[in-house]
């Protein structure tokens, strides 16, 4: 079960994502969100792995 969470973004933000969902790209909003925040995650692991192996 996916939990519920609420934020806010700014206009332009909102409508880039109401632009994305309208072309089809996600499947709506949540989706949109829920893969940028994925992608976020994974990219911090990779930068903080990195940054241990330098030392």
């Amino acid at each position: 079960m996916k939990e519920k969470i609420c934020f806010s973004i700014d206009p332009e933000t909102f409508l880039k994502i109401k632009q994305m969902v309208e072309k089809g790209y996600f499947r709506n909003r949540s989706h949109v969100v829920e893969s940028a925040v994925k992608k976020l995650v994974e990219e911090s692991k990779k930068e903080i792995k990195n940054a241990y192996q330098k030392d």
